[in-house]
């Protein structure tokens, strides 16, 4: 799904406003988790076909509806829309930075497979999902675990940061497309630096969680919040630099780059399960944060080194 997101969003955006496009796309995946979070809950307990079945079916026939409407209504680019108006149409072929193409473009594997800047971004995107996806599923059990907190308690805490990234990331990727515009910063110091900070506030304010907040609960939320926050600054940099790099095959450079970082959403609950298998202590816990901190720190120290905010020499190859 991804990559035809990325080849759709660059066919149907400015290269200007790349970031506020994604994030706002983006935010459709911090709408799914509130609701999956809190839907589910109320599923196990109240649902149809046993309560915990419900679940699979209510989701399924979702995501079934989602493919049906995207079929429908997404076309492959302006000149192809059937309900597009002149004007809008006009507007596009004036601000598009994407080549025309006749039929799909031939994809430069080669370069993408040996490109310091795609590879440092794969690891960016890594460190990224490490953190969201791995806190997505494992919050419940720390709040559980460590803090007491009980099933119907759990699923409305879990969902308070990820309520806040639904709100704040569409105003993150417009700073960041403010930033790069002309007359300020350039692309690649934005990308560079938002990625640190990013990754950096993820990772401080998750090892607070394990160390400096102790029982207090509203504390420990206050902290993933500002780690979550830190996420959304990452992702205006790792789920965008696809379209820095070259517009016209940023769906391949998604396909690629994700393949590599969402192993990590299935690494992480497994490493998770390994550390905390003994008696899931705060200790246990402080060794997942400090290890997914780690791998932020890796991907930041990666990205500042290798990646880059510029187009490639063969982007429109």
């Amino acid at each position: 799904m991804l990559p035809a997101v990325y080849a759709m969003i660059a066919r149907w955006s400015a290269e200007h406003y790349h970031s506020i496009v994604v994030c706002i796309i983006f935010i459709g995946q911090d709408a799914g988790i509130i609701l999956g979070l809190f839907l589910s809950g109320y599923l196990c307990d109240y649902g149809f076909a046993g309560g915990w079945p419900s679940v699979f079916y209510v989701f399924g026939m979702a995501g079934t509806a989602c493919a049906i409407l995207w079929f429908l209504l997404c076309y492959d680019s302006p000149q192809t829309h059937p309900r597009i108006s002149k004007a809008e149409l006009d507007y596009w072929e004036r601000v598009r930075d994407t080549p025309d193409s006749e039929g799909p473009p031939s994809t430069p594997w080669r370069e993408i497979l040996t490109s310091a800047p795609c590879w440092a971004l794969a690891l960016a995107l890594f460190a990224d999902v490490c953190f969201y996806f791995n806190l997505a599923t494992v919050l419940p059990l720390f709040l559980h675990d460590i803090l007491g907190v009980n099933m119907a308690t759990n699923g409305i805490m879990c969902m308070i940061p990820y309520a806040a990234s639904f709100v704040l990331l569409p105003f993150a990727g417009a700073f960041v497309d403010w930033l790069r515009s002309p007359g300020r910063l350039s692309t690649n110091f934005v990308r560079k630096a938002v990625c640190v900070i990013g990754l950096t506030l993820s990772g401080v304010f998750l090892l607070l969680s394990g160390y400096v907040v102790g029982c207090n609960r509203l504390l420990v939320i206050l902290n993933m919040t500002v780690a979550v926050f830190g996420s959304c600054l990452t992702s205006t940099t790792v789920a965008t630099n696809q379209l820095d790099l070259a517009p016209l095959h940023a769906g391949a450079i998604m396909g690629f780059t994700s393949s590599i970082a969402f192993t990590g959403a299935i690494i992480g609950p497994l490493t998770v399960g390994a550390l905390t298998s003994e008696q899931s202590t705060i200790d246990e816990w402080r060794h997942v944060f400090f290890l997914t901190a780690g791998v932020g720190a890796i991907g930041a120290i990666v990205f500042v080194l290798f990646g880059s905010g510029k187009r490639q020499s063969w982007a429109d190859e």
